[in-house]
């Protein structure tokens, strides 16, 4: 089972990827980076992914139905201790770039995103989001 670094550099593989990193949402903090970092600071560049993949895991609006207060599931909309992250991926378009951040599942509170930097013009969105649901359903943490 691959661990960050080896998860990141199949990711970076994908045709048209510019740079992978795994981000602790909660933090802000890269877990690990590889490839070309958007706006040249990795640093920055996690934060900032970090903030749009907290924005989408916090939101009522983007919570599953069944995670819903009175929907009977039980599940805060932020997702708990060992639980699915409530967000699958986040894919944000730019004229030259796809941004696609996968939520990490994990044994712990799922605080963890995936972001891949992909050029437009050379990648393909679909089988990115494809080949990311793989790699992250085999990374391990720890």
């Amino acid at each position: 089972m691959p661990g960050i670094d080896e998860s990141l550099l199949e990711a970076v593989r994908l045709p048209g990827a510019r740079g992978a990193a795994l981000v602790d949402w909660i933090s802000g903090l890269s877990l690990g980076a590889v490839g070309e970092a958007p706006g040249e600071d990795p640093d920055t560049a996690a934060a900032e992914v970090a903030e749009v993949a907290r924005i989408s895991a916090e939101h009522r609006v983007f919570a599953p139905a069944d995670a819903l207060p009175g929907a009977g599931g039980g599940q805060e909309a932020a997702g708990g201790a060992g639980q699915e992250p409530p967000v699958e991926d986040v894919i944000v378009t730019t004229a030259s770039a796809y941004h696609v951040l996968r939520f990490v599942p994990t044994a712990f509170d799922s605080s963890v995103c995936l972001h891949l930097w992909l050029d437009r013009a050379e990648g393909n969105l679909a089988m990115a989001r494809i080949r990311l649901a793989e790699v992250v359903d085999r990374l391990v943490l720890g």
